[in-house]
């Protein structure tokens, strides 16, 4: 998954062929704050339908045209092929992140779901 994966943004012409689902859960990726992430279950929550998979699947065919680094699998590890990506947009935003253990395979850092995760604050009331 690459920011090229769509042209434009998911408000562009190119919008009006998107699902309206695909549609929905783009807008809630779009919401969410720098240096904080949903995981996909918290945007099928947020959105009443469907659940992780399905927001997994339209991240993976239509989530370069918003902060797909900010949607995230609930255990926090990156997302697989595109964690150094990930990574430079999480230490760039100062995304809270847990470092990996010696022993961890790739060494990699994982999202420190406790203190990154966004629950929609003051927007929960006026989500779809």
């Amino acid at each position: 998954m690459s920011e090229d994966s769509l042209p434009g943004d998911a408000h562009s012409e190119y919008a009006q062929d998107l699902p309206d689902y695909a549609e929905r859960v783009l807008e809630v990726a779009d919401l969410i704050p720098a240096g904080r992430v949903m995981t996909y279950g918290d945007v099928a929550e947020w959105l009443e339908e469907g659940g992780p998979r399905q927001v997994g699947r339209v991240m993976a065919l239509y989530g370069g045209a918003v902060p797909w680094w900010r949607v995230v699998r609930a255990d926090g590890v990156l997302l697989p092929g595109h964690e150094l990506e990930a990574l430079g947009h999480y230490r760039a935003e100062g995304t809270p992140l847990k470092e990996a253990a010696r022993t961890a395979e790739g060494h990699l850092p994982r999202v420190d779901m406790r203190r990154a995760r966004w629950d929609g604050g003051e927007l929960a009331g006026a989500h779809t």
